[in-house]
């Protein structure tokens, strides 16, 4: 958010009001009798009586920092290999050997951007549109299955179906080169990410991510990262390569 907010005050001093999508309100928002939108509202629900996931939603950032942001220590059931690479990266060490240091995103480190990002919903699709990196990820909903043998992707392939109220979407294929976090934690090309989106009212989802990768840790594990609705606003755009000066800073090991 304090990334938004520098960017929001560079934009303002760059460009005339008028031209600005902030402050602009979304229809449909059920709204106290201030004006101010009701984020406790009730779940909203299409005809098939499924919580409708669409809107700008943002990341508590914490979790780009740390996945296990909270999980008590000695809960990552870490392989010896992979605890072993974690320790090394640490403390910023290694950090030139992220891809996204290179502006390169990857999975499951987009989803935790602390940039806001939208859920459009579409026949045979979901379709998230990123700030951060201006990029975007399909999860394909048509009754398709995983590709047995996949080409690395930087997001992986995802296929999501609903369980109850909850939008579930597994996803494989992602390249093993990605962090799950600014921390440093690896996955191996076994990586299998197990996402359950489940929105609690109006203005509050969650996503409990179970990661599977029996290559990188002993058995899954899960965290449950926290998102809220960023109603009457709009996407900027934000690209990573313009005027990156850090890269060539960071260390490697």
């Amino acid at each position: 958010m304090f990334r938004r907010l520098i960017l929001v005050s560079v934009l303002f001093a760059a460009v005339p009001a008028g031209a600005q999508w902030f402050k602009l309100p979304t229809p449909g928002i059920p709204r106290t009798a201030d004006g101010r939108p009701n984020l406790t509202a009730p779940t909203p629900r299409g005809p098939d009586g499924k919580p409708i996931l669409s809107g700008i939603w943002q990341m508590n950032g914490k979790y780009l920092q740390d996945i296990a942001a909270d999980m008590k220590p000695g809960e990552v059931p870490y392989q010896p290999a992979t605890e072993k690479l974690f320790n090394s990266r640490r403390n910023g060490a290694g950090g030139k050997n992220d891809p996204a240091a290179r502006c390169i995103p990857g999975m499951p480190k987009l989803d935790a951007l602390p940039y806001p990002f939208k859920i459009l919903e579409a026949p045979g699709e979901v379709i998230m549109l990123f700030e951060g990196f201006t990029t975007f990820r399909q999860i394909f909903t048509d009754g398709r299955e995983l590709p047995k043998d996949p080409n690395p992707a930087w997001f992986g392939y995802s296929v999501g179906k609903w369980e109850g109220d909850d939008f579930v979407v597994n996803t494989i294929g992602i390249n093993e080169t990605t962090w799950l976090d600014n921390a440093g934690r690896p996955h191996s090309d076994a990586l299998h990410l197990i996402e359950r989106f489940r929105r609690h009212d109006f203005g509050h989802m969650d996503i409990e991510l179970t990661i599977d990768d029996p290559k990188a840790y002993t058995k899954p594990w899960t965290v449950k990262e926290d998102l809220r609705l960023i109603p009457d606003t709009e996407l900027l755009e934000y690209v990573c390569n313009e005027n990156n000066k850090d890269y060539e800073h960071l260390v490697s090991q």
